[in-house]
This record gives C-alpha cells, structure tokens and sequence, in this order.
C-alpha cells in the first residue's frame, strides 16, 4: 500500500509538469524494443484476461501489479540517476534488509512467524524451520536479500576505502545469516548467479565460466554419487517431485495444460485452477503458478504470450548488459540483480508482478541512457551526467 502511494505521488507529479506546458527532456531515453515489448506483454495480458477461466485473479494481478508497476518503470527511467542518489538509495535498501533480517531472526528464535498461515503449517509438519521476516513468502524475502546483497557487494568490489569494505563485508554476513534462515534454494542460485556475473564482469569472464563450470560438475558428479545423503533422488517421477519439494509435477502439469491449449491458452492467472482441475484435487498445492516463469506463461498465455515474454527478457538483458557496462559499477550491480531475479523466476514464480523486476529495468534504461550520452556528449543545454 506505501508503494501505490509512492506510485500516485510520481504519476501527480508528472501529470503536473505535463499540464504546466514542461518540455520534454531531450535527455530522456528513447523508447526501444523493451518499451514495447513490455507495453505489449501488459495489453495481451489485459485482452486475454476476457476469456480467462480465473478472471477474478486476472483482474487482481493486472490492477494490483502490471499497471502500476509499469508506471513505476517510466517514472524511474526518466530520474537523472546521479551517484549521491544511487548511493543513498542503497543505503536505504541496506537498512531495510537489516531490518527485515532482525525480524527473521526474532522469528527464527522463537519459532513463530508473522504472517502467511501456509508457512506456518508447513513448519510444523518439517524438520526445518523457515522465516519470512515481514515478507508474505519466505523465498520472495530470499529474493529481496539476495539483490541487496549483489548491490552491496558490487558497492564493495569498486571501493578503495578499506572502511568501506569491511563495513560492506559486515552487512553480507548479517543478510547472509538471514538468507540462511528463509532456507530459499532459488534465492542462493540467483546470489550465486548474481556473483558470477559480477566476477565475470570484474575480473574475467573466461575465469569465471570456467570455475562455474568446475562447480555444476562437481555438483552433478556428487548428486550421482552420493544423493541420498542429502535427499535427492531423481531416479522416479514420484522422488523427483519430492526431491524437488513438488516443482517437478507442477512443470509437467504447465506443460501438459500448454499442449491442450497451445495458441491462446487457459487466460491470465489461471494456472492454478486449471492445475487442480486437471489433477482433481482442491489442494492448494499449486499455489499461483508453476515455479518455472515461461511454462506458467505458456499455459495460460499460449504462443502469443511465450513469445512476448521471450522478447521482453532478450531486450532487457541487452539494455542492461549492454556497451559500456564494465565501466558504470551502478550498471554492473542492476544487471547482476537482474540476472539473478531471472533465475530465481525459473526456479520459482512472479517476474512482471515484482516491483524490482521493473525497478531494475527502470534504473538500468535510465543508466544506459546516461552511459550513451557521455560518449556521445550530452544534448544542447545540459550538462553532462554525474557519473554513477
């Protein structure tokens, strides 16, 4: 609810400045093939939301998160992102994820949760027990520190202070503890994803490929051998799915909706309904989605919405990874956040209906934007931008 005040305060201002007669800012990126796609993905969504076997939930996500949250991309991407703001902007985000870490912990040593009754059942029935500190899902909370902790640690990479350094190795071990306690195994491969990126982008991208590709060997080499110990048994459908905590039936069952409906597909926020549908089950094991971003997408947006989505994705990793990234450490720290949000939506759910998904696509236009104009010089009548 904050966020949709926040939201209506920068479309009020806007709105202002439009209604005044302010000219345009020749400095404000151009709108390209993400633009479009993305505009593009939210009015397919609204059109196919017509014919949706869930429309209740259609009309939920697409009032509640694709719109707005669309105006938050074109509000941020059109902010001069000077370092004194980006600077200040992490810290802020620092002393959230601090916050939110206390309150885990508090959850954590008094075995109760705040919120999310789901949660709280599953903790009485397994062996381990899960916190999602002031978050609704634990794994979306794992996600939140994760990023954080890609912003902090690009922060520390480019730093010549050693004060700062310790100080950034500090917050790490207080998120890293927290990130421990959501016990989210997506939110560890997007940070581990995340730092690979920023190795690769730091240091050398032929030495980072190559030690990750030492470590999933290593990985699968040990999964064969000796998976049992840790209870992961991929040798039948039924230990699949329970070695992977449910994903694996999910999938299939995304895919197998996808091949009865493979052009229009069930609608927008479907998924679930039709999942327990087709299982003849009123389990809420399905939860909103299939854990898996693009078959959710498939299944209840055909083609059309596949297709849009894999536009969107291909345009925004060439606008954040795009010419000049290795000299912007602020560049360098969004794109690692991005790719990191992308594999956890493979491994989980919710990319567009995230705030940061479209927070980071929004800083990183505005950045690239800026990157493009102080090698091009800047427009008549402006300074050029503080490098960030």
């Amino acid at each position: 609810v904050p966020l949709y005040a926040v939201v209506a305060a920068g479309v009020l201002a806007h709105g202002i400045e439009v209604l005044r007669g302010r000219p345009a800012d020749p400095s404000e990126p151009v709108a390209g093939g993400l633009e479009w796609g993305l505009m593009g993905l939210v009015v397919l969504y609204a059109l196919q939301a017509s014919y949706s076997h869930d429309f209740t939930n259609a009309l939920e996500q697409l009032v509640f998160f694709y719109v707005p949250f669309a105006l938050v991309f074109v509000l941020l991407r059109r902010i001069h992102w000077t370092r004194r703001l980006l600077l200040a902007c992490l810290g802020v985000l620092v002393a959230l994820a601090v916050v939110f870490v206390a309150v885990g912990l508090l959850e954590y040593s008094r075995r109760e949760l705040l919120l999310n009754p789901k949660v709280i059942s599953a903790n009485m029935v397994e062996s381990y027990f899960r916190v999602n500190s002031l978050f609704f899902d634990p794994n979306i909370y794992g996600r939140f520190l994760a990023i954080v902790m890609l912003a902090v640690t690009a922060a520390m990479l480019w730093s010549e202070r050693r004060r700062e350094i310790v100080g950034a190795a500090v917050v790490l071990a207080v998120l890293w503890v927290g990130l421990m306690t959501s016990i989210s195994q997506s939110s560890i491969a997007g940070l581990l994803l995340g730092l690979g990126i920023l190795a690769a982008l730091r240091f050398s991208v032929r030495r980072t490929l190559a030690v990750a590709g030492a470590l999933v060997v290593a990985g699968a080499v040990f999964v064969l051998v000796a998976g049992s110990a840790i209870r992961v048994d991929l040798s039948s459908s039924a230990q699949a799915d329970k070695a992977t905590t449910g994903r694996y039936n999910l999938i299939r069952g995304g895919i197998d909706l996808f091949d009865q409906r493979p052009v229009t597909g069930f609608g927008p926020g479907s998924f679930a309904l039709e999942y327990r549908r087709r299982e003849k089950s009123s389990s809420e094991s399905a939860v909103s989605a299939s854990h898996t971003i693009p078959i959710t997408i498939a299944a209840e947006q055909g083609v059309a919405g596949l297709v849009l989505y894999l536009v969107v994705l291909a345009a925004a990793l060439g606008r954040l990874f795009g010419r000049g990234i290795r000299e912007s450490p602020a560049r360098m720290a969004v794109a690692a956040g991005f790719g990191a949000l992308v594999l956890h939506t493979l491994l989980y759910a919710d990319f567009l209906e995230d705030p940061v998904t479209w927070t980071l696509l929004g800083i990183g236009t505005a950045l690239a934007a800026a990157d493009a104009r102080s090698r091009t010089g800047p427009p008549p009548g402006r300074a050029g931008p503080d490098p960030a």
